[in-house]
């Protein structure tokens, strides 16, 4: 009898010891806090469905921040989640300068930061944990490569004009610096317009219509540094009577759905990836960190390019 007591008191003595465990393990769910550049594109869109629905299959609570493409939102999203003392930030900021004093406050508070899509231009690379996303500069590089390639055994100069992303952003400086670092060795091919249409497509369409009014027959390629401006320019191509991809060929960059569908329609001419789909990879370095390990510095996403000649092969596996 006593002997049974014995092994009951014993069970009941797990079991509570499991009990408390498990409760430690439930307090211990990562904690997230995710400042989010906006929702000026499809691509942006993913980005953030992926990032949602990512932490909630890994299991991690996310405080997740709309920051309407404005710095200061980000920066009093990040101390919010300094003040909530969270395991994590990661964030995408909207440009590259102006972030050491609050990624300061996060160092000071001991909170790792994690750098998603688009990096920060500061000395102080302590700063932050790691960078994932894609490389801005070989999109660029790939977009110049593939002009050069269509145009030389064509006759005379070729006349660009580029819509920029966001002024300071870190994809708009790269994929300028790396298309420019291609087409140098390219004498015949210049820009001869460049400005900003921010990631939208209502700005690219504008800014395309101011192009067309200056310089109207002269151009002959379109390189835009996302498919939403290059969506919004096609519109604004076809108004002023022209035909894209016949009249100006149109490079653009992301390769969201939007872009396989002008594709398929033969009005733009190819779209250079660079995936959105960061959720997995994100939540995988979070719980990494929270683990101990220690992450790489730089993780770069593996991406393609999509002529308009596989866009109907390729359109059913998009995801995005």
């Amino acid at each position: 009898m006593n002997k049974l007591r014995g092994v009951v008191i014993a069970a009941v003595a797990l079991f509570s010891i499991s009990l408390h465990s498990g409760a430690a393990l439930a307090q211990k769910k990562i904690v997230m806090g995710f400042s989010q550049i906006g929702a000026e594109s499809e691509w942006r869109t993913a980005n953030s469905e992926s990032i949602k629905s990512a932490a909630k299959e890994a299991g991690i609570e996310l405080k997740f921040s709309d920051a309407q493409q404005k710095q200061e939102n980000q920066i009093k999203a990040i101390r919010s989640f300094i003040a909530q003392k969270v395991d994590v930030i990661a964030f995408s900021p909207v440009v590259e300068s102006g972030w050491d004093t609050v990624l300061r406050e996060a160092k000071t508070a001991k909170i790792p930061v994690i750098l998603t899509d688009r990096a920060v231009d500061s000395k102080d690379t302590t700063l932050y944990t790691t960078f994932m996303g894609s490389d801005f500069v070989e999109e660029g590089r790939k977009a110049g490569r593939w002009l050069v390639e269509k145009v030389k055994s064509q006759p005379g100069d070729v006349n660009v004009v580029e819509l920029q992303g966001t002024v300071g952003s870190a994809p708009a400086i790269d994929r300028k610096k790396g298309f420019e670092e291609i087409i140098k060795a390219e004498p015949r091919i210049k820009i001869i317009r460049s400005q900003t249409g921010d990631f939208t497509r209502a700005k690219g369409k504008e800014v395309m219509e101011a192009f067309l009014k200056a310089e109207g027959k002269k151009i002959n390629v379109l390189y835009a540094h996302n498919d939403d401006m290059a969506i919004g320019a096609i519109q604004a191509i076809e108004e002023a009577g022209l035909k894209p991809s016949k009249d100006i060929t149109i490079i653009s960059i992301d390769a969201v759905k939007g872009a396989f569908e002008a594709m398929m329609a033969g009005k733009l001419d190819v779209s250079i990836e660079c995936s959105p789909l960061l959720g997995p990879q994100l939540m995988s370095a979070a719980k990494d960190l929270m683990a101990g390990k220690t992450l790489p510095r730089r993780i770069v996403t593996e991406e393609s390019i999509f002529p308009k000649e596989v866009a109907a092969k390729e359109f059913p596996k998009r995801k995005y």
